[in-house]
């Protein structure tokens, strides 16, 4: 449900405009025109501007002037305003397409490419690594190199580690301390017994350090971990 508030007895809404800036703004009608949320985020709604609702699930819903939204029924209400003539132009598996918003979402990219639930769409990063572009994320095709979407399978999350010398894998690139002991230190552990952890090579910011219990560290393949295990008397 949209953000009510209720001390003014209005409605939260976030409005986002040509460079893709969210911003919040005050509806006190309950169920507002379009016209009416374009001109609360300063647009002209008798000029070329028009406004989509985004959906929760990446979809996007063209919202038409005098249509009214009912803020009291629907999701966390999020839109974009932008002028509609304008057009921007990408590839997708090959095909050109043109849009008239200036982003898109995962959930769009996929029906376009018309990915199967085990593929995922990607952007093509020249002389980089090609990007999964998840179903709600949403792609400013302001941006440079943003030029080239294509679909293929889902790529394996795993990641290989070293640990204590040994290669190891680990299901995502989200590793925690007590991940990492246990695959050190197998087994169930007694009070009496700490532990210290040392990293290099990580994908996290900065890329080595010390992992303390209950911390968690982003990893890349080959990432290094060393564990030592100490008993207190």
């Amino acid at each position: 449900m949209s953000d009510r508030n209720t001390k003014n007895k209005g409605f939260r809404v976030l409005v986002a405009n040509d460079q893709l800036k969210f911003k919040p703004y005050q509806v006190d009608d309950p169920v507002p025109l379009g016209r009416q949320i374009l001109e609360i985020a300063g647009y002209d709604s008798d000029g070329d501007a028009s406004l989509a609702a985004i959906l929760d699930n990446g979809d996007f819903e063209d919202i038409r002037l005098d249509e009214k939204v009912d803020l009291q029924k629907r999701g966390a209400e999020r839109f974009i305003a932008f002028r509609s003539d304008r057009s921007f132009r990408f590839e997708v598996e090959k095909d050109q397409q043109h849009w008239g918003k200036p982003l898109i979402s995962g959930q769009v990219l996929r029906r376009l490419a018309k990915a199967s639930d085990g593929e995922v769409v990607f952007l093509s990063v020249p002389g980089g690594q090609d990007r999964v572009i998840d179903r709600t994320e949403l792609v400013d095709l302001n941006e440079p190199g943003v030029e080239r979407f294509f679909k293929g399978p889902k790529p394996d999350p795993s990641v290989q580690i070293i640990v204590n010398t040994r290669e190891k894998t680990v299901p995502s690139k989200d590793v925690t301390f007590d991940q990492i002991v246990q695959l050190a230190f197998p087994g169930n552990h007694g009070e009496n017994e700490e532990f210290t952890i040392t990293y290099d090579g990580a994908l996290s910011c900065p890329s080595d350090g010390n992992l303390g219990a209950g911390g968690t560290v982003q990893v890349k393949h080959g990432t290094i971990f060393n564990v030592k295990r100490a008993i207190r008397s």
